[in-house]
């Protein structure tokens, strides 16, 4: 009996730690079950299609939860980018597929550096709550959308713009090989640089970092940047999927990107966790969401079922705190 017991506790730590991917498991045989076509080789490929925009907008909120931070203003952000590289875009019916994408990263850049940044600013200098000052910027970003488009969608997109976000390089959409090349450089950057180093220990304790010497209000800044960014990036090709520019576009889209980041195994309180956990938390919800629509279920409920997985990661994670 003593000697079949660190073999069970092996299995309860197994268990314990992978109880997400146990439960997708599941969740895929039982979905199959009901609806066959899960299964089929272009319904795991519109699985990972469906996740791409989310992936994006995530991976920046992971930098920020790690950081004990949230940001709120994601989803504006997105909505930002996405009609002002319409707006610019719409003017030019002869660009290229090479110019819309240099152009399309351009502005993710200069629109998240502007937005992230000032989020970043506030939080990081003017000591602001990153729950206030990101709910701030969400409705600042969202109504300079409208402003700029009057409350009308661009319209009119030459055929080039859309290869971001509908195209296929061999059997691959290229919206997903960006989710790919996006989430294993921040997954490098958190796990094998000096930066993310950092982002780690200003999550975990503010104050030893400050006296380990890291210079916190520049980490976080830095952040919120890349949040911004990501977010920008993701409402182009968000723009690019639809081929069309909504002042609208991405609403509750920081809700999804927040599901992820927690449904995953992320810690609430910062200073734990990685993109490996985001990655199965987008797979959680992308599987859900695919499901539910394969079953052909309400919208409404799927909403429903978004906001019941962000109470249960959260519990979960305050579950584990206890049990630490």
């Amino acid at each position: 009996m003593k000697a079949s017991s660190p073999a069970i506790e092996k299995i309860k730590q197994f268990v314990q730690n992978q109880t997400l991917i146990i439960i997708l498991l599941l969740l895929g045989v039982v979905i199959t079950i009901v609806e066959p076509r899960f299964l089929m080789p272009q319904n795991l490929i519109n699985v990972l299609i469906q996740i791409a925009i989310n992936a994006l907008i995530a991976t920046g909120m992971t930098f920020v939860i790690i950081s004990g931070g949230i940001d709120l203003s994601v989803g504006s952000i997105a909505a930002v980018s996405g009609i002002v590289a319409t707006g610019l875009i719409v003017q030019m019916q002869d660009i290229s597929i090479f110019q819309g994408v240099l152009l399309s990263v351009g502005i993710s850049l200069v629109v998240g550096i502007v937005f992230g940044g000032f989020s970043g600013f506030a939080i990081s200098k003017l000591k602001v709550a990153p729950f206030i000052a990101t709910l701030a910027m969400m409705s600042i970003a969202r109504g300079f959308a409208f402003i700029y488009t009057q409350s009308k969608p661009i319209y009119g997109l030459p055929d080039s713009f859309s290869w971001i976000g509908q195209d296929y390089i061999g059997f691959v959409p290229v919206i997903v090989l960006i989710m790919i090349i996006v989430l294993v450089s921040a997954h490098i950057i958190l796990d094998r640089t000096v930066f993310g180093r950092h982002v780690y220990a200003v999550g975990s304790k503010e104050e030893v970092a400050k006296l380990s010497g890291i210079d916190v209000k520049k980490t976080k800044l830095i952040v919120y940047i890349i949040s911004g960014v990501l977010s920008a990036f993701a409402g182009v090709c968000l723009a690019s999927r639809l081929v069309t520019g909504q002042p609208n576009a991405a609403v509750g889209y920081e809700l999804n990107a927040i599901a992820a980041v927690f449904l995953g195994g992320n810690s609430t309180d910062g200073g734990k966790g990685g993109i490996g956990k985001t990655i199965t938390g987008l797979l959680a919800i992308g599987i859900i969401n695919n499901g539910l629509s394969l079953m052909r279920v309400s919208s409404y409920w799927q909403s429903i079922t978004m906001g019941a997985i962000i109470l249960i990661a959260i519990i979960i994670d305050q579950s584990r705190k206890e049990e630490a």
